[in-house]
């Protein structure tokens, strides 16, 4: 079984301003504000969700083809998906461009500035689902607005199985829009923030719109999440981390954990659990994809946070 992962491929360039923007933004001056901070503390992360999900998926062993739009500056990616196995067969290359890009700069209060470039995304319409043969399972992960559109849509003339998971593009879809996307899935994640602005878009409560997908997943960080369905709802603790040191990537980590799951045919609540620890042991690492765990040392994470055995 393979999963086409169609989403985006970042670079993310994290910076750390050792100071406070409060202590160099005068309020009664933002309508004429320059200012510069001096960033002694950067790196730069390989990012996106497409490749962040794979990432995931793959360390569990499952079959990861991500889809994507890159720019002539990817190389160096590539050479890192190459050395993770990952597969390069559905990413297509935009000579003109750049690959997508988040300039994030962090303060000592945890406050973010961050500068996008979305770059060869917004060419991700240029690849089709028909391309990929034989997969049994996709997500529609956030990427140009065009792309998503389409390749729902692809998905669903192919027979292919779902996830819609909006993410961050949310606000590129109406109401109408997301129904539609939600008519066409088979599952639908979002986070609880984001969940609130789709339940006020669309007019469904969690119940109503488990009815018409076969799971709504809503994740709550720290709090776990829970996966409604049209039957019941599991509520799915989350597991609990080594240490803390970077939540950023953990929602692509938990959702690599839930096409694991399907892929599997495991049951719901298992599922979660499976994603709630791999959201768990990303978070333990600064970066997207810097953690690394082997499927034997995940199933005895998991024994240990959920009380019996990953089969």
């Amino acid at each position: 079984m393979s999963a086409l992962i169609c989403g985006s491929f970042a670079f993310d360039t994290i910076m750390v301003f050792n100071d406070k923007f409060k202590n160099h933004i005068l309020p009664e001056q933002v309508h004429i504000i320059n200012v510069s901070f001096l960033v002694p503390d950067l790196r730069r992360e390989f990012g996106g969700c497409a490749g962040n999900i794979a990432y995931n998926l793959n360390m569990l062993g499952g079959d990861a083809l991500p889809m994507g739009t890159v720019g002539n500056d990817f190389a160096a990616y590539a050479d890192w998906l190459d050395s993770c196995g990952i597969s390069r067969t559905h990413l297509k290359t935009i000579e003109h461009s750049y690959t997508a890009q988040a300039f994030i700069t962090t303060d000592m209060d945890d406050n973010q500035i961050t500068a996008f470039h979305p770059g060869a995304m917004n060419f991700s319409h240029l690849n089709t689902i028909s391309q990929a043969k034989e997969v049994t399972i996709g997500i529609v992960s956030p990427d140009g607005r065009k792309g998503m559109i389409e390749h729902a849509k692809q998905f669903v003339a192919a027979g292919v199985p779902f996830i819609f998971d909006p993410g961050q593009a949310m606000p590129m879809f109406n109401g109408n829009q997301l129904l539609q996307f939600v008519e066409q899935a088979s599952w639908v994640i979002v986070n609880q923030y984001e969940w609130k602005l789709m339940e006020e878009r669309t007019g469904l409560s969690p119940e109503l719109m488990a009815q018409r997908v076969k799971a709504l997943i809503v994740t709550n960080g720290a709090k776990g999440a829970i996966i409604y369905t049209d039957k019941t709802f599991f509520d799915i603790p989350s597991a609990t981390p080594k240490a803390v040191n970077d939540p950023t990537g953990c929602g692509d980590a938990f959702r690599g954990g839930l096409l694991y799951g399907l892929m599997k045919d495991i049951d719901w609540e298992t599922t979660g659990k499976i994603a709630s620890l791999l959201g768990a042991i990303k978070v333990e690492h600064h970066g997207t994809q810097n953690h690394r765990v082997t499927i034997d040392e995940f199933k005895q994470r998991f024994k240990q946070n959920f009380g019996y055995a990953l089969i």
